[in-house]
């Protein structure tokens, strides 16, 4: 693979990071600005929503810029956000540094899959786009537990440092690396390109991927009630736990581009079937030790595998508008993590028990396998190429 693709991986490293490491924080934060637990949360929610935004407006706004200045110019609003974060004196200013860093969230890697396709054969973009989204797994298995260790041990501050100089080395990475990708001077403008919300297969991309991630993420999203309140694993075994999930994201995202490359209709069809009934067994074996450290695995594993055929399926019904279709599946990931964990909730919450997220999150995904396959046949032959997916 080109060496601007991992240059690409640390700048999804460093934002996977943001996203996800604020969870280990949320007590120490919450106890340094006099907020409670539920205040704290925003700066999490407050994130996700503006990802949603900013992977849609931001996108469009760049559409017409170099790709490169515009991944540099994105990762200077990542370092400023973070570095807001770790010098707030209050509660409100580090809610508007992480609403500066979420904002360059969605159109990074919005942008960023477009520019990794254009490094390698076309028989190779989905894997391309899982490499760089490889940065973001990686964060999830190492990053996140080493990130809530340093918070824990020199102060949460400390950790929004860290990840800062991560996005001062990833722009010098991103300058040295990735070459000048201008885009095409077509006769249209930005609002133009707007023109691709016309498309009901752009539409059914995104529902597809709003169901289909969402789905797993919002049995993720209550994963330590599963795994204390029913597997009767202790409370500090779960951090360790979910290692296990992220080295199921890290192997499932690359080989899931692999396979997508190959086939990507096939490869959709088996990921969401297989996710289905993997989170359906592992609501019946919750209780089972040995079950739920396999159930972890394979649930990162064939949930994230999804994410590069996702990707490549809206690329592919976008071409003329490709960068803001990106844009705005990443956006549409996002939504569905809030929609899947807003349904895990539901079921909590009508006291169905401590597995119904995990029930509910078979059904999210259930319901997105069927409307991917209505936006295959609705398509015309979609499904008709669809033929085994090949060894490795």
């Amino acid at each position: 693979m080109p060496a601007a693709l991992y240059a690409l991986a640390l700048g999804g490293f460093g934002i996977g990071l943001t996203e996800f490491v604020i969870m280990g924080l949320l007590p120490e934060v919450a106890s340094d600005f006099g907020v409670t637990e539920t205040v704290a949360g925003y700066l999490i929610s407050g994130y996700a929503l503006s990802v949603a935004v900013g992977g849609v407006a931001l996108t469009a706004l760049l559409g017409r810029v170099d790709r490169k200045k515009a991944l540099l110019g994105l990762l200077l609003l990542f370092i400023a956000g973070n570095l807001i974060s770790a010098v707030a004196p209050g509660y409100g200013l580090m809610l508007a540094g992480r609403v500066v860093a979420a904002l360059c969230h969605g159109a990074f890697f919005g942008i960023g899959a477009v520019v990794a396709t254009d490094l390698v054969p076309e028989n190779r973009r989905a894997a391309a786009i899982s490499m760089m989204f490889a940065g973001l797994t990686i964060a999830n298995v190492a990053g996140v537990p080493l990130g809530t260790f340093l918070g824990q041990a020199a102060g949460w501050r400390s950790t929004f440092w860290a990840i800062t100089a991560i996005g001062v080395v990833a722009f010098v990475g991103i300058l040295a690396l990735v070459r000048p990708t201008p885009v095409a001077r077509g006769g249209h403008g930005v609002l133009a390109e707007f023109r691709i919300f016309r498309s009901g297969q752009v539409w059914l991309s995104m529902l597809v991927t709003v169901l289909g991630y969402g789905g797993m993420f919002g049995a993720f999203t209550y994963i330590a009630f599963t795994l204390t309140e029913v597997g009767g694993f202790d409370a500090s075994a779960v951090p360790w736990l979910l290692v296990l999930f992220g080295v199921g994201l890290f192997a499932g995202n690359l080989l899931g581009g692999r396979f997508a490359d190959r086939n990507l209709v096939a490869t959709l069809v088996v990921l969401m079937s297989a996710l289905t009934v993997i989170l359906a067994g592992f609501a019946l074996t919750a209780s089972s030790h040995v079950a739920t450290l396999v159930a972890l695995v394979l649930m990162g594993g064939f949930g994230f595998a999804t994410v590069p055929g996702l990707q490549m399926r809206i690329m592919n019904h976008a071409s003329d508008a490709a960068t803001l279709a990106s844009g705005a599946n990443i956006a549409a990931f996002n939504i569905g993590n809030a929609f899947g964990a807003w349904v895990g909730g539901l079921t909590l919450a009508a006291g169905l028990g401590y597995t119904s997220p995990l029930w509910a999150g078979a059904a999210v995904t259930l319901a997105g396998l069927v409307a991917y396959l209505v936006a295959a046949r609705v398509r015309g032959g979609e499904l008709a190429t669809a033929t085994p997916v090949p060894a490795l």
